[in-house]
């Protein structure tokens, strides 16, 4: 099982999401071939109908601490709740950092 699949099921199993999509985004750094470092999650959850953005990612940040403390490194999060949901999230900007410098 691939660490995005890991993260998908572990916030599935932590949120039960409308929505979840989880890519690994490493490919769009300077990183080793292969890498599982950098993800973006798109979740939508009604967890989240109360919550301000920063205690949305906190609940993210906790259900994955586990990956967060190993090979994580970075988690490009859009946290929805389903009347926010408008059926999209941002795509995430080209990486231009260390050897990706045009």
């Amino acid at each position: 099982m691939s660490l995005a699949e890991k993260i998908q099921q572990k916030l599935t199993d932590a949120f039960a999401p409308d929505y979840i999509d989880v890519q690994c985004e490493s490919h769009m750094h300077n990183v080793p071939a292969g890498a599982e470092m950098h993800f973006r999650v798109v979740l939508v959850t009604g967890a989240f109908e109360t919550l301000r953005k920063v205690q949305r990612h906190q609940k993210v940040y906790a259900a994955l601490a586990e990956e967060m403390a190993g090979p994580v490194h970075a988690l490009a999060l859009h946290t929805y709740s389903p009347a926010e949901w408008e059926g999209q999230a941002p795509e995430s900007p080209q990486c231009l950092g260390g050897g990706k410098k045009s």
